[in-house]
């Protein structure tokens, strides 16, 4: 049987997050920023018509007469990972496996699903839309990585109406022979100088190129790149995430951090966030560190950089991690400076549960409490209930002077309907 892969991609998905609980959206420019209020992260085509650019600052572009009428939200993560979950709920009443690969990106095993592609294909954008209210596209072909690139030219003609087939190969010469080498998934700016240097400029020039050349320039991973883009399947897709190697709980301040007191409770909530991680994957962390840093671009406040880490007893506990993170910020600390990020980073990591050694003793916190306290968190939205050390003011925290509300994952911002 002919292995089919589909790839589907949320359209501008951050924004069409804000616009499926603000209808008013619809039509006009909506930005969303990165952490902080910095840049802008996502776009719809109405404000990229406008000339706004992945990347632009919004203190620089924002006061531009053209710009009036662009809406602008801070980053609303809580939601948009939520959205993203509701979106891979639909998929799977459609398709028998679903890969998440990014928030926004999903790859879809259609292989041996009876009737035509193209209606199947159209069908799932329709339910994920009317259910969800984020319109996509879907490219699909006989391997991941054409998948990928059937994605991109669904996306990039409006003419293909959000759907492109790759699964005939004469399709896909006709296709690959004007696109640009450096679209195909896993060519990056690091190679593909090398790639055009050696005058390989499209994909069509890249499948015709010599195997011995492409490994030369790219190692093992170019080999199967070109095998997966002849239609030869390298690539299986993966229902379940692999087990992570670390994790990081880190962040820009929203104004310079000055003081003992406020960085502790900076670096305490990194560490109860990085923990309610650990503890929703089942996993525990044997390796604690935690950095500080002020800002790189005002040397003339003073730069000093610096990170302290630690092995422990392997642990998900938030009590426990706080205590061990607070201990390497005392050891780091140095006062006089503007501290413009820090963060807690988590290693060794294994399921749950595991013992260190032969001497080492069960957790002197009770998980009984971090039960509890998730499960009303989970209840009654993020961190209802939370350790004191991480503070109650925090001026510390990013700024988000946009944000809208958390629709639908806080039981406080969670939206009204009213009869009249």
């Amino acid at each position: 049987m002919t292995t089919v892969y589909g790839l589907i991609d949320c359209n501008s998905f951050y924004c069409s997050c804000q616009r499926t609980f603000e209808p008013r959206l619809k039509r006009l420019p909506v930005v969303v920023l990165s952490n902080n209020d910095g840049c802008a992260i996502a776009r719809t085509p109405e404000a990229k018509a406008l000339g706004i650019k992945m990347g632009d600052a919004w203190h620089l572009v924002r006061g531009e007469r053209k710009l009036a009428g662009v809406q602008w939200y801070s980053s609303n993560y809580p939601l948009y990972a939520d959205m993203s979950r509701r979106v891979y709920q639909v998929l799977l009443d459609h398709v028998p496996r679903v890969e998440p690969y990014s928030i926004d990106e999903m790859f879809l095993d259609l292989t041996g699903l009876p009737g035509d592609l193209t209606e199947r294909c159209e069908t799932i954008r329709q339910q994920v839309e009317q259910i969800t209210k984020i319109p996509t596209c879907i490219g699909w072909g006989p391997t991941k990585t054409i998948a990928k690139m059937a994605n991109y030219i669904a996306k990039d003609r409006p003419e293909m109406e959000g759907l492109c087939d790759l699964t005939d190969a004469r399709t896909r010469q006709r296709f690959f022979r004007n696109l640009p080498v450096g679209e195909v998934w896993g060519i990056g700016r690091r190679l593909l100088p090398r790639l055009n240097d050696a005058g390989i400029r499209t994909i069509e020039q890249f499948l015709q190129a010599d195997t011995a050349l492409i490994r030369q320039i790219m190692s093992i991973t170019g080999v199967r790149l070109q095998a997966e883009l002849r239609g030869e399947s390298c690539l299986r897709l993966e229902e379940m995430a692999g087990q992570r190697q670390g994790l990081a709980c880190t962040r820009s301040f929203g104004q310079p951090v000055t003081s003992y007191e406020d960085m502790r409770e900076a670096i305490s909530g990194f560490a109860a966030r990085a923990s309610e991680k650990l503890r929703a994957e089942k996993m525990d962390a044997g390796h604690v560190s935690v950095f500080i840093q002020t800002n790189p671009h005002k040397r003339a406040d003073g730069w000093y950089a610096n990170h302290a880490a630690m092995t422990c007893s392997p642990t998900n506990n938030a009590l426990a991690l706080i205590d061990l993170s607070t201990r390497l910020l005392r050891a780091i600390w140095k006062s006089g400076y503007r501290y413009a990020k820090g963060g807690v980073l988590l290693n060794d990591l294994a399921p749950a549960g595991r013992q260190a050694s032969l001497f080492d003793v069960a957790d002197q916190h009770s998980p009984d409490l971090m039960d509890a306290m998730d499960a009303i968190n989970r209840r009654y939205g993020k961190e209802a209930i939370r350790p004191l050390s991480t503070g109650i003011q925090r001026s510390w925290r990013p700024r988000q002077g946009m944000l809208s509300p958390r629709y639908t994952t806080d039981i406080r911002e969670v939206m009204e309907v009213r009869s009249f």
